[in-house]
């Protein structure tokens, strides 16, 4: 009872910072000595220094993730006192009631899908949501927050063991949210859980968050569902872009799909073998079977040898008598003839050795032939088809080229001609008028010339009608061909999007943005994977810059060209976000932007999007359809000849 008025008597004062470790040793040996009932049943536990909360009941590990959230919380309604007083029950927990808790049925235990509604829509790959996390403003009206790789060392520190953290980023800075991934398999949802109900637990879960006419402190936490999923804000627009919503059966299912699948395979891959194993046997049998027929035909074969071998022994030695009486003969003249064999058989061992090295080296020479040749075939065939290709690009532009001239030149031709008809039109209407007036004086001379006039009229203005259908059908072809250039002009650009960028004519990208001046700014400040990350999300946010229609920081000046006045748009330095870029990142990053915007502004001013264009780098300009199918051929030339060389 002393203990526990004292308590009561020292909530009237809170305590300082510097007080906080006296402080929370006196709690814990408080809790020690037993004076606050922690554990109330064999697996139930009880926070002492909550007693107005609604849940009092915990599970040892709901009330250990309890205590360390109010004790490492940031929050200003938490006074020094609560959070000492609960860092001492985390202390009391780890070290006095680890045992106890072990003895008892753990919460990790048992099956963490019966806990979840089977049919309710989660965002997949299971996914938390943070909100509420104190942000700042900087000079230049941003917003600016923690980074994530905090958030989420405090989370498994708490054992949500997240994967990742991601804080949402708009123009504006740092929104205030952030995302959490965790694991796609089924611990990963039960992590995922586990971070909410000890949100929930401490007040701070979605229910909470969205209570109205209620002072909103601290972190706030909860899993994504489908409402999540479908909001308008920036936390569902980054929930759209990273999963789609599942709910646990259809996963469920999916995985037995999977599993029945895996098993019908190894099921069909046994049944080949068996299959294949009984085919081996029969085959193996029947070998046996032809084997021992073979054998018997050997001894019927041996037999019949032996009993032949016996008759010509006998004849062989009548035979042999005779025989040696002639090689008694033939042994002087094979004396004779020895001499002249052992110096004709050291003369062909001579010559035998010769020819060996001799079919060696033409036998090395004609499989090194085998393989250049195997090797030239297939680079001159690949080097046709890629000559073929080439050729056919070239001669197509050509032909679309000449084609084009030679509708021009018509076009000209018609258009001189069609105003020569107008001038003979009008020349004869001259006429005409002026021959009707005539006319009143009854000359029958004139009204004929009139007629004939007249006459030469129609048939000038039928030509003319004629002249305006050929031109009409002229414009028509030129745009066609026009079209099929634009068409040859993308081709050629996938054709180069493979090349690299060291040559003189290669494909850029029209306004993207290059990253390098930005981490190389950021590695002067922070380690290299702070660096990194940093530079990741500024560069994103300056992309989103780029593609804002309302944001245009240009200005119109006036320059004189060959004795005319030029108007044309440059970037305006004094635009505030240009300033502050300069000032924060350095002159290569804010060349990096100028320059993205200057080729946007240039060549999608309306989309505002990147583009891919022909691009001569060695003078700097857009490169034309010839220069680009001329480069080709000079690369493809430069090819074949190393080739042909080889």
């Amino acid at each position: 009872m002393g203990s526990i008025m004292d308590d009561d008597s020292m909530e009237d004062s809170d305590i300082s910072e510097s007080e906080m470790d006296e402080y929370e040793e006196k709690s814990y040996e408080e809790l020690k000595s037993g004076n606050h009932q922690v554990k109330i049943a064999n697996d139930t536990f009880t926070c002492p220094y909550c007693p107005k909360k609604k849940k009092r009941d915990y599970l040892y590990k709901e009330l250990l993730q309890h205590a360390s959230g109010v004790g490492n919380s940031t929050s200003d309604k938490r006074n020094a006192k609560e959070k000492a007083n609960h860092i001492a029950l985390v202390k009391y927990l780890e070290k006095d009631l680890v045992d106890v808790a072990s003895s008892s049925k753990p919460m990790d235990s048992g099956d963490p899908l019966s806990e979840c509604n089977h049919d309710e829509k989660f965002v997949w790959p299971w996914t938390g949501i943070v909100v509420n996390i104190p942000t700042r403003k900087v000079e230049n009206g941003r917003s600016v927050g923690e980074s994530g790789s905090k958030l989420r060392d405090e989370l498994i520190r708490r054992g949500f063991n997240p994967l990742r953290v991601h804080p949402l980023w708009n123009y504006r800075g740092h929104s205030g949210c952030a995302v959490v991934e965790f694991k796609k398999d089924w611990p990963g949802l039960h992590n995922a859980m586990s971070f909410e109900k000890a949100y929930e637990a401490d007040g701070h879960g979605k229910v909470h968050w969205s209570a109205r006419n209620v002072e909103k402190s601290g972190l706030y936490a909860w899993v994504a569902r489908a409402d999540d999923y479908n909001s308008s804000n920036i936390v569902g627009d980054h929930l759209r872009k990273i999963g789609d919503l599942r709910t646990i059966s259809e996963l469920m299912e999916e995985e037995s799909r999977k599993q029945d699948k895996l098993v019908s395979n190894l099921t069909n891959l046994i049944e080949v073998k068996n299959k294949h194993l009984k085919e081996m046997e029969e085959r193996c049998t029947e070998t046996s079977s032809s084997l021992n027929i073979l054998i018997e035909e050997k001894d019927r074969l041996l037999q019949g040898y032996n009993e032949e071998i016996k008759k010509i022994q006998l004849s062989a030695r009548d035979h042999f008598q005779r025989i040696f009486n002639d090689h008694e003969k033939l042994k002087l003249q094979l004396g004779s003839l020895k001499g002249e064999l052992e110096l004709r058989g050291v003369e062909l061992e001579k010559r035998e050795a010769h020819n060996e090295s001799e079919r060696k080296k033409l036998s090395e020479e004609l499989e090194k032939n085998a393989i250049k040749n195997t090797s030239l075939q297939l680079a001159a065939l690949e080097q046709q088809k890629a000559d073929e290709k080439v050729m056919k690009l070239a001669e197509d532009h050509q032909r679309a080229k000449q084609e084009l001239h030679n509708r021009i030149i018509q076009l000209e031709k018609q258009l001189d001609a069609k105003q020569t008809l107008e001038l003979e039109i009008e020349r004869l209407r001259g006429s005409l008028n002026v021959m009707k007036h005539m006319a009143d004086d009854d000359d029958i001379e004139i009204l004929k010339k009139t007629e004939s006039v007249l006459k030469e009229l129609r048939e000038k203005e039928g030509d003319l009608e004629d002249v305006e259908a050929l031109n009409q059908t002229l414009i028509v072809r030129e745009r066609k061909s026009n079209d099929e250039l634009q068409e040859a002009r993308k081709e050629l650009i996938n054709g180069l999007k493979e090349i690299s960028s060291n040559a003189d004519i290669g494909v850029k990208r029209m306004g993207e943005l290059d990253n390098k001046p930005f981490l190389i700014a950021l590695k002067r400040k922070y380690n290299e994977e702070e660096a990194e990350e940093r530079a990741s999300e500024l560069c994103s946010l300056w992309e989103e810059y780029l593609k804002d229609p309302d944001w245009h920081p240009f200005k119109v000046i006036k320059g004189e060209t060959e004795g005319t006045e030029k108007v044309q748009e440059v970037i305006d330095e004094e635009d505030e976000k240009l300033k502050d870029l300069r000032k924060e990142m350095g002159e290569e990053a804010y060349k990096a932007v100028a320059t993205a915007l200057m080729e946007i502004n240039e060549y999608n001013p309306s989309g505002r999007y990147i583009i891919s264009e022909l691009w001569n780098y060695k003078e700097g300009r857009k490169a034309t359809l010839q220069e680009g199918v001329t480069f080709l051929l000079d690369r493809w030339n430069r090819v074949k000849r190393k080739r042909g060389m080889s």
